[in-house]
């Protein structure tokens, strides 16, 4: 079990890091980015980039995964997958084009089926990096992917925040958005390239198929749950209201997001490997766990301490503050904290051959919070429905916790006492964070919000200092 508890180390120490610096760079640009733009160009981004993310979810139809859990896969195979892939991709991409005048009328959004263009270009480029990117995640190459990820939304960051200073407009995150694809295509073949023979063979890839087709509906629905509240805002509020939304939105769950790519591709395939073993397994969710806590829990409530003085000092191109934006990050940063918890549901679902599971939690998923949103979106007005759909995902995840985990014990007899201990250094880390902030309002400052945000990141950073220090010598020790 040590080989493999090394493993789990050696993935959220190279993603998680990769995935921390992803973030940094991804929110210091997007804020930049905010300054050039107007809301309601950010709204239409917001729209099209969330269609797009659905989109992106059926690339290689979950072969990756498929490929992934395989105890063997051959050279024929891969190549097999590969074509299938492409062509999955540029059907995909064609039937985007020919719906892209059809999602406009939907909206009533003049010239919004142009930006479907760039999107459409995506698909084959991420379809073509899905071969080297899974073998390096089978081969537990988490370093080689760190570097990938890292790198790709660098380039797309600065691609994004040159076109805004440009005044590309909404022009500038559609195309970070989809130039993000090239970028992984390049930095995975460079770290693990792999040419394509010209055959293919559909028989020896029956069986990756009929896997991956139950992980792409997962996939998909997972998308489609984390994108459906966009799609809903923007059609009953209009992009200006979901400009809004999407901030707090990006601010508080896509951490929690990265995450969880992060944990699909660290703990997937070390639970494939330890899934008959019920004891090992046990131990490698729990050490899974507890590392997601340790990342997400302080980060989400520094977000919650931050929220008012952030969003007050975050404007648009005509000067307009994003305080709106306040009381949906609250709720949405303690809904991202009960989120990152359920995160390691959908890989052991998949490392212990059910892919049918997960696609039935992701459905039952989307239509909660799809009925939520509807009630709201009926019930309020613009300014109080983002909030009262912020509160939707609060309100679903404590449901969706407690079925997990009698789920777990059900199948694995993974009990909720055995896991407890991953909360512990958390728990300890949000106290300190919470007392270091609470000491620092007695001292002399101007009590303005760049003073007030300044308290909270010094405070975070100490948390983690004192986290890492504490974690290092135990680590160590089991390493």
């Amino acid at each position: 079990m040590d080989d493999h508890q090394q493993h789990l180390r050696r993935g959220f120490n190279w993603l998680g890091g990769a995935t921390v610096i992803a973030k940094l760079i991804d929110f210091g640009t997007i804020v930049a980015v905010l300054l050039f733009l107007t809301k309601e160009q950010v709204g239409v981004a917001a729209l099209v980039i969330s269609i797009g993310m659905v989109v992106e979810s059926m690339n290689g139809l979950g072969t990756g995964e498929a490929i992934v859990q395989a105890k063997n896969i051959s050279r024929l195979q891969l190549d097999s997958v590969f074509w299938f892939v492409m062509g999955a991709a540029l059907l995909v991409a064609a039937v985007l084009l020919l719906v892209a005048p059809q999602i406009q009328a939907l909206y009533g959004i003049a010239g919004m089926a142009a930006y479907f263009i760039a999107v459409a270009i995506k698909q084959p480029l991420v379809g073509a990096a899905l071969i080297p990117l899974t073998i390096m995640n089978r081969d537990l190459q988490y370093e080689r992917i760190a570097i990938v990820n890292v790198c790709a939304t660098l380039a797309a960051a600065l691609t994004r925040l040159g076109l805004a200073i440009a005044g590309a407009g909404t022009w500038a995150l559609v195309v970070g958005f989809s130039a993000h694809g090239l970028y992984v295509l390049i930095g995975a073949q460079l770290a693990r390239p792999f040419w394509p023979h010209w055959r293919f063979q559909r028989t020896v890839i029956a069986p990756l198929i009929r896997f991956g087709i139950r992980a792409s509906t997962s996939n998909g629905l997972q998308q489609m749950f984390k994108n459906v509240d966009y799609l809903l805002i923007g059609w009953f509020y209009g992009p200006s209201p979901l400009a809004v939304y999407r901030v707090a939105f990006d601010i508080a769950m896509e951490p929690a997001g990265a995450i969880a790519t992060l944990v699909n591709r660290t703990a997937l395939p070390v639970f494939a490997r330890v899934s008959s073993i019920r004891d090992h397994l046990v131990q490698a969710v729990s050490w899974s766990l507890g590392r997601i806590e340790v990342l997400v829990a302080p980060l989400m409530v520094a977000v919650i301490l931050a929220a008012d003085p952030l969003t007050a000092l975050i404007h648009d191109r005509q000067g307009q503050s994003y305080a709106a934006a306040a009381v949906p990050l609250k709720l949405l940063a303690a809904a991202a904290l009960l989120r990152a918890s359920m995160q390691l549901i959908y890989p052991l679902m998949l490392a212990t051959g059910r892919p049918g599971s997960a696609a039935r939690l992701s459905a039952t998923t989307l239509v909660l919070l799809s009925v939520g949103i509807l009630v709201a979106g009926f019930s309020f007005p613009a300014q109080s429905g983002i909030i009262a759909v912020s509160a939707v995902w609060l309100v679903i995840y404590p449901v969706l916790l407690v079925w997990a985990a009698r789920y777990v014990k059900q199948h694995w007899g993974i009990r909720a006492g055995e896991l407890s201990r991953a909360f512990i250094v958390p728990g300890i880390g949000v106290g300190a964070l919470l007392a270091l902030v609470e000491i620092a309002r007695w001292l002399p400052y101007g009590g303005n919000p760049e003073s007030r945000l300044g308290i909270v990141v010094a405070a975070t950073a100490l948390t983690y200092a004192g986290i890492f220090m504490y974690s290092r010598p135990r680590l160590l020790e089991t390493g």
